[in-house]
């Protein structure tokens, strides 16, 4: 039966989400509070990696980050003013860290990335967006054997999950990436992935295909919902819209719609930077470099080479601080001599994120007229597709190629 479904959130949840749906014959409405792929969507490093399956949450991660703490070129940020509101959050964090809970997340995650690049390809192949997505793998490299021995434990994982990827030596990794200064020493490649050479443009395609196929997109920024008489209501400043069923993908902006249905998620935000370097740089590469000893990812796009880095608890409101991600750049030009390091411009993003790395996805605690589809932390990009898919599959009463149990609302609430 034909379902009038409202989706909140034009990021690539969203976005995936509504031509999955669209494809079933449902009314589809897409809302977004700016615009298509205003949020986490947009600055991100382009990767689609099939079988990612390492949580954050990882055994040892405590002692880890206090040594990233400690580092002048630290990744990681925990701003003094927000330590006790994300105080909680961590503490649920630490807990997911423990040896079995890290390898039941390493399998919920791998659950849905094994999906990642098949799922995209379907969603894209017979449409003009599939020429920005190339098979180019994701490469990570290490200088210092301390900091390749340190991924031991994530490679025993990756081993245990099924997950494919090659360790290389020097040799093989300039092979790759002949414009490399020649500093590294291990490398470590997954080969089946994905690289999107314009993020933006990929998620503003796949809301132009879906609105060319007669779906609707409106700017609608909702800031209630409740359920009235068998439907879903959504109230905003620009007034109020009325659907069978809504899908909330409006990532790190979902706790509150959540909250108001009964389910409180500790949803939180780590906030990561971009720096887009200039258009002449993007044949230096040919797919994304992540520095392992200083995490950090170049990655080539259509408009030059992006940078990106950091993880900093300041929740929604706070100023960027471009500070740290500018100490970078120097780095960046010992790993690639040829690297022009002139600033196109810098951006911040707000990337939704749960202790235990997984996003959640499934129907609300108190209603099957609303489906969340949420919190994919560092891996929106590589599980949009595969999302998609699951909620349809929700939304039509049929069985989802990946059991959903992980990754519901209401798994933190024994805790």
């Amino acid at each position: 039966m034909q379902k009038q479904i409202t989706i909140i959130g034009a990021g690539v949840i969203g976005a995936a989400t509504a031509l999955a749906l669209q494809k079933t014959n449902h009314e589809v409405l897409l809302l977004d509070r700016e615009r298509p792929c205003a949020g986490a969507s947009f600055g991100n490093a382009g990767a689609i990696v099939n079988g990612s399956c390492v949580p954050t949450a990882m055994p040892g991660i405590l002692f880890d980050a206090i040594k990233m703490l400690s580092k002048s070129h630290s990744p990681l940020a925990i701003r003094p003013s927000y330590l006790h509101k994300i105080s909680p959050w961590l503490l649920r964090f630490i807990w997911q860290s423990r040896t079995s809970t890290a390898y039941k997340n390493a399998e919920s995650l791998h659950a849905l990335s094994q999906h990642a690049v098949h799922s995209w390809r379907q969603l894209t192949d017979d449409t003009k967006l599939s020429s920005l997505l190339n098979a180019k793998g994701w490469l990570k490299v290490y200088q210092s054997a301390n900091s390749f021995n340190g991924t031991l434990s994530s490679r025993k994982l990756m081993d245990q999950m099924g997950t494919k990827y090659q360790c290389l030596n020097s040799a093989e990794i300039y092979d790759l990436e002949p414009q490399l200064a020649p500093l590294f020493s291990h490398g470590v490649f997954q080969e089946d992935s994905l690289n999107v050479s314009d993020p933006q443009q990929i998620v503003q395609g796949l809301v132009d295909l879906f609105v060319s196929r007669g779906g609707r997109y409106q700017q609608f920024d909702v800031n209630y919902i409740e359920q009235q008489n068998g439907l879903v209501q959504l109230k905003g400043k620009s007034g109020k819209l009325v659907s069978d069923t809504v899908v909330i993908a409006s990532g790190a902006w979902s706790r509150s719609l959540a909250k108001q249905l009964g389910d409180d998620i500790p949803l939180d935000t780590e906030r990561g930077y971009h720096v887009m370097l200039p258009e002449s740089t993007n044949s230096l590469l040919s797919r994304p470099v992540v520095n392992g000893d200083n995490s950090f990812v170049l990655s080539p796009m259509n408009k030059g080479i992006r940078m990106t880095s950091q993880i900093e608890f300041a929740g929604l409101n706070a100023r960027p601080n471009y500070e740290n991600i500018r100490k970078l750049l120097p780095i960046a030009q010992q790993m690639l001599p040829n690297l022009d390091t002139r600033e196109e411009s810098v951006w911040l993003g707000h990337r939704p994120s749960l202790p235990d790395s997984l996003p959640v996805i499934g129907f609300s605690s108190k209603s099957k007229n609303v489906v969340y589809a949420f919190g994919h932390q560092h891996l929106g990009m590589t599980l949009a597709a595969i999302t998609g898919d699951i909620v349809t599959d929700l939304i039509n009463n049929n069985q989802p190629k990946v059991p959903i149990f992980p990754y519901r609302a209401n798994r933190f609430s024994i805790l």
